[in-house]
């Protein structure tokens, strides 16, 4: 029996015996234009879990791909926003770090780094929901990766944040991205006051 995960502005993700993500058609879009923007994000999110799954990433294994329908793996677990606490933030910081350098050294941007797109997974965390992934060397794009994940550890687990991303930079451990990310962070300081 097929039941609704969620639904969002891009896609459906339907769980059957696997978990079927369907980009849905925008029709405010060109219906030419429309398909030829779902096939290649739906490619380039099959590309990431393909690359993912010859590292050894823990992350959904891709089952099937077509046109704008990506069928993975379904994982049980709980999200680590859930079972994120003060006591355990620093062990959860210091996987998260080790995972996101393997991202990057990869070349790999996740692009929506939340603790709701993590889980506990047979005992690890588990990243999911590659959507808004893209490849990219660049340090910048590391950065604004990591800032994204601080903002995230912020606002969601606002009482031990500090703590717990301090861990995830330490394990991160590449010093020309946390330089980066002190620069992208001052920048948006830099906008708040305005």
């Amino acid at each position: 029996m097929k039941k609704i995960l969620s639904q969002g502005a891009e896609a459906v993700i339907v769980l059957d015996k696997n978990v079927i993500k369907d980009r849905i058609p925008k029709r405010y879009r060109h219906p030419r234009i429309d398909a030829e923007l779902r096939y290649s994000r739906t490619n380039r999110e099959a590309k990431i879990l393909r690359k993912l799954e010859a590292l050894g990433f823990p992350a959904p294994r891709l089952v099937n791909q077509k046109q704008a329908t990506i069928e993975m793996q379904f994982l049980l677990g709980k999200r680590v926003r859930d079972v994120l606490t003060a006591k355990n933030c620093r062990m959860f910081g210091t996987g998260m770090g080790r995972k996101i350098r393997i991202l990057h050294d990869a070349e790999i941007i996740h692009g929506d780094l939340t603790t709701s797109n993590m889980l506990r997974h047979e005992k690890a965390i588990y990243f999911v929901d590659f959507g808004l992934s893209f490849f990219s060397p660049k340090v910048e794009d590391k950065a604004v990766d990591l800032h994204l994940l601080r903002q995230a550890l912020e606002s969601k687990h606002y009482r031990f944040w500090k703590p717990c991303f301090a861990s995830v930079l330490k394990a991160y451990g590449d010093k020309a991205v946390i330089a980066r990310l002190e620069q992208v962070e001052k920048r948006g300081r830099n906008k708040a006051k305005y």
